[in-house]
């Protein structure tokens, strides 16, 4: 297959009205969905999104043998686009890209028990196939730039394949990646190429932008993959009330039927990228950004900019954008909600929409909130709302709702302020054994070595938003220990640690900061047998690093704790000293092994 002006669209797009993305009611008004999309996309983004499509479920397979896979659906949907009552063309763009794959020669050979999948029908066969996916497999290697001396005559003479094989390597290192950001990375790419084969010192001038988008796509990737964990884990309707609380927050001058519409939209465009459905996820999120783009009056003062922009570059540059301004002339809360004589008449009458409408009202007004936050009282209200409706009374007894939700924020502020108040008066250090302390208590039958990457994670949350003003430090903060915390609740899963942490990551969405947060110690845990060769020290310990030696300290917390749990915070600090005075102490001596034993 010819990669002719492949990639191309990507980067010469000025305005949206290269797309022609009119669209008409979805499904009912379509015979063919392969024709649709490929009408809505025009042939090149078509093109290079089926590439990323193949590449991230073949991960093994080489960009040509991916190039006959990716003409045989252009040529299908070329074909629907001609006639759509075609036999063939009936199908879902899934079954499609499957059919295609299970047709490959021999893909057991290179791909072993995924083959298996094939025999599955839809949707379970692609669920199997998702279960297949590695990401940063150790098989791929990543992206190698050509030499400074070879890639901007490369560049100049075969811009379109020089490209391809950058999508083709990001898409299969990837699996997960949403194939829009795909797409924006490789604008980035060639925007770096264009400036930097001008400077004198082309490596360098590289080198600090791959470095730029390669962090990039690092922290979009894991805001996706968390995207796609909460989705699956407590479906579409929690993931919706999440999206509503975030979106609010970000555009509050918008009324709640345009926030409505938009999160709708989202929500589907998120499910259909983490099923790996990458041409309709493409399709409806350049058609939600034109839509957003067409009302900027409505939605947003702040992405003006982004909305200039070449289409493929404006999605990231929108969902990156700041929060607008929020009105000033909007009505309290208590109005709303504990004034108003027909609450309950309204909470009765449409429970989801008035619930709605509430977690709205409150993200719109309360920036300096958590959008997990805002579940939490949108939650506790609700209970209020279940009870009161019922009583004689329902004004007086959900009007102590007031006090009870003020309490939790407030608690939950204080938390924020406790932790940042730890990291800035005692350094980064302290606060990582601070954490290590807590939380080896907390799930002591995790590794030593998880338990201090976990705890590095915080601790980097931590040093990222406490800098912050105090206004942004508890979005920030819990944003990102949410992630954390995803990423400890995906390994549970698969091995299990204890009672405690199974509840919190299971019972409640909203609630498994504060729920981790208050886990106590594991009263069922049993301490393993001492081991002396864990406390064996040589004199290794003197000529480490000192960033080895933090480790090593760290190392002994970890494992002292895990066999005394219920050691007390004196008597950790106690032995923390007294390994800090024994290196010392040791490190002089003549024969360090000797001092080490006796210690």
């Amino acid at each position: 297959m010819k990669w002719v002006t492949l990639i191309s669209f990507i980067f010469l797009l000025n305005s949206a009205r290269s797309w022609n993305l009119q669209r008409v009611a979805r499904d009912a008004e379509h015979k063919s969905e392969i024709a649709h999309r490929y009408n809505d996309l025009k042939e090149e983004t078509f093109k290079a999104v089926t590439l990323i499509t193949f590449a991230q479920y073949l991960q093994r397979c080489s960009y040509e043998g991916l190039s006959k896979l990716v003409k045989d659906v252009v040529d299908l949907a070329q074909k629907c686009v001609a006639n759509e009552d075609a036999p063939e063309c009936t199908k879902s763009l899934p079954s499609i890209f499957l059919d295609e794959i299970c047709q490959v020669e021999k893909l057991s050979d290179s791909y072993g028990a995924m083959a298996d999948c094939c025999s599955k029908a839809d949707p379970e066969r692609n669920e199997c196939f998702l279960s297949f996916k590695v990401p940063q497999p150790d098989f791929v290697q990543p992206y190698v730039r050509p030499a400074s001396d070879v890639i901007c005559q490369e560049y100049q003479d075969n811009r379109v394949s020089l490209l391809g094989h950058f999508i083709y390597t990001v898409a299969r290192r990837n699996p997960f990646l949403y194939a829009p950001t795909i797409l924006s990375l490789a604008a980035d790419y060639e925007h770096a190429l264009q400036s930097c084969c001008k400077e004198d010192d082309i490596n360098a001038c590289l080198d600090e932008k791959e470095a730029a988008i390669k962090e990039r796509a690092k922290k979009v990737s894991v805001k996706q993959e968390y995207s796609c964990g909460i989705l699956k884990k407590f479906g579409e309707r929690t993931f919706q009330a999440y999206k509503l609380a975030i979106v609010s927050q970000k555009y509050p001058k918008a009324l709640f039927p345009e926030i409505e519409k938009i999160v709708h939209d989202i929500n589907g465009i998120h499910k259909e990228c983490c099923e790996g459905d990458m041409v309709e996820c493409m399709d409806d999120r350049a058609e939600l950004i034109n839509y957003i783009c067409s009302k900027q009056e409505v939605f947003s003062s702040k992405i003006k900019d982004c909305c200039e922009k070449p289409v493929v570059e404006r999605s990231q540059c929108i969902i990156e954008a700041e929060a607008d301004d929020k009105p000033e002339d909007l009505p309290e809360l208590v109005e709303l909600y504990i004034q108003d004589q027909d609450v309950c008449k309204s909470y009765e009458a449409d429970h989801d929409k008035f619930l709605a409408r509430f977690v709205y009202e409150h993200g719109r007004r309360h920036p300096d909130w958590s959008s997990q936050l805002i579940l939490r009282v949108a939650k506790g209200y609700e209970a209020y709302m279940e009870k009161c409706c019922k009583t004689d009374n329902p004004a007086e007894c959900y009007g102590k709702s007031v006090d009870v939700l003020n309490q939790h924020i407030k608690e939950t502020q204080d938390v924020v302020k406790t932790n940042c108040e730890l990291l800035n008066t005692h350094g980064e250090a302290d606060f990582l054994k601070a954490l290590l302390i807590r939380y080896t208590k907390k799930m002591p039958q995790v590794s030593t070595e998880t338990l201090i990457e976990i705890g590095k994670k915080m601790t980097a949350v931590g040093t990222k938003c406490c800098h912050l003003p105090e206004d942004r430090r508890l979005p920030c903060s819990e944003g990102y220990l949410s992630i954390v915390i995803q990423d400890m609740c995906r390994r549970q899963e698969t091995s299990p640690i204890n009672d405690n942490v199974s509840h919190c990551c299971s019972d409640s969405y909203a609630n498994r900061r504060p729920c981790f947060t208050a886990m106590g110690v594991d009263t069922k845990y049993v301490p393993p047998a001492f081991d002396p060769e864990m406390f064996n020290f040589n004199d290794k310990l003197c000529s480490a690093p000192p960033a080895e030696r933090e480790l090593d300290q760290m190392k002994l917390l970890v494992n002292l704790i895990k066999r005394k749990p219920q050691m007390t915070e004196e008597q950790i600090k106690t032995i923390s000293g007294g390994f800090t005075a024994m290196v010392d102490k040791c490190c002089k001596q003549p024969n360090i092994e000797a001092c080490f034993g006796e210690e």
